[in-house]
């Protein structure tokens, strides 16, 4: 990358202050950034770095002041993450348009496999029978895909990634290493003298703008099918058991486990490591703090966290009485203690 400030600031759609034609050619943070690098300050926290910071530019909050910084060049945006968000994409598609179209010669490719135009196939990856590849998909080094899978335009399956039969993934998708698609679900039936396995004959779909991290795993459904709505992030080490439907642009933060055939809503936003037990409904506009437990339904439109799961205000309220509770065991012991030493005179 080597735009000047003036370019810069045509992607991100803020106002100069400074020299415009000043050159970036990278990026870093503001306490690392030096002489043509480009940084942001997307928390007042850490404004402190601002006075002694060597960037080149700052993407800096428009609703602050910024007249003491005569000496930098800045750019004004409503937001600067989202700019400086902007900027890193630039930057992505630098690194993945080094990664060549072309199929290695050491790939598995079944010869009735469909593949679009412009598709990248790495070493010793499986494509299996019937699968349809769409164009620009990139399949890196030792994924596995299964009999009868769709992946549509634009999608990006990092390394050692496995992808299991019939399972259908839409456009602009991105999974990263390690995440398998498709896996039984934990199904079975317990008599009480053997524990039978429920076959899961089902598949997964997923929508378009999805992302899902390392390591994290995605049933295949009993019956029917395991959906992912559009624009859902998923981060690392997420369990999604089978017949989950999670609807769009919802977040999922590292470590949560989604029990089977729980229904979740749009624009909900789960913390790390939270448990949500199956068959039941979460809401729209749900955010679900770190390490809380979902026992029940929960309708749309709250911000909740605890176990048992209750109105974040409320949480915070009980945990700060947790934090007193020696001192509170301690004043009740001293009462019982003065009441018996009353009784025995």
């Amino acid at each position: 990358m080597k735009l000047t400030l003036k370019q810069i600031n045509e992607i991100v759609k803020g106002s100069v202050f400074g020299n415009e034609e000043a050159v970036i050619e990278g990026v870093n943070s503001l306490e690392d950034a030096g002489e043509g690098e480009l940084s942001f300050l997307g928390n007042k926290k850490y404004a402190h770095f601002m006075k002694d910071t060597k960037a080149e530019a700052v993407l800096f909050p428009a609703n602050m002041p910024y007249e003491e910084y005569k000496n930098k060049n800045l750019i004004l945006v409503d937001n600067p993450q989202l700019a400086f968000a902007k900027i890193l994409t630039l930057l992505d598609n630098e690194r993945l348009a080094a990664i060549k179209p072309g199929i290695s010669p050491k790939a598995s490719i079944a010869e009735d496999a469909v593949l679009g135009k412009g598709i990248t196939v790495g070493h010793n990856a499986v494509i299996e029978e019937r699968s349809n590849i769409g164009d620009n998909t990139k399949i890196l080094a030792n994924s596995y895909i299964g009999n009868d899978v769709s992946i549509g335009k634009n999608c990006l399956i990092y390394p050692n990634v496995t992808i299991r039969e019939k399972t259908k993934i839409g456009d602009n998708c991105i999974i990263h290493p390690g995440v398998v698609i498709g896996g039984d679900g934990f199904g079975f039936v317990n008599t009480g003298k053997e524990i039978y396995k429920i076959p899961q004959i089902g598949h997964v779909e997923i929508g378009n703008n999805v992302e899902i991290g390392a390591n994290t795993t995605v049933d295949r459904a009993a019956i029917g099918k395991t959906f992912i709505g559009d624009n859902t992030k998923i981060d690392n080490l997420v369990m999604v058991a089978h017949n989950v439907h999670i609807g769009k642009n919802t977040m999922i933060v590292s470590q949560v486990g989604i029990a089977g055939s729980t229904k979740i809503g749009d624009n909900v936003t789960i913390g790390g490591q939270v448990g949500i037990v199956g068959h039941i409904k979460i809401g729209n506009n749900i955010t679900i703090g770190a390490k809380s437990g979902i026992t029940s339904d929960l309708k749309d439109n709250q911000v909740l966290a605890g176990y048992p799961v209750q109105a974040y205000r409320k949480h915070l309220e009980t945990q700060a009485v947790m934090k007193k509770l020696p001192e509170i065991y301690d004043q009740i012991k001293s009462l019982i203690k003065n009441k018996e030493e009353k009784k025995v005179l």
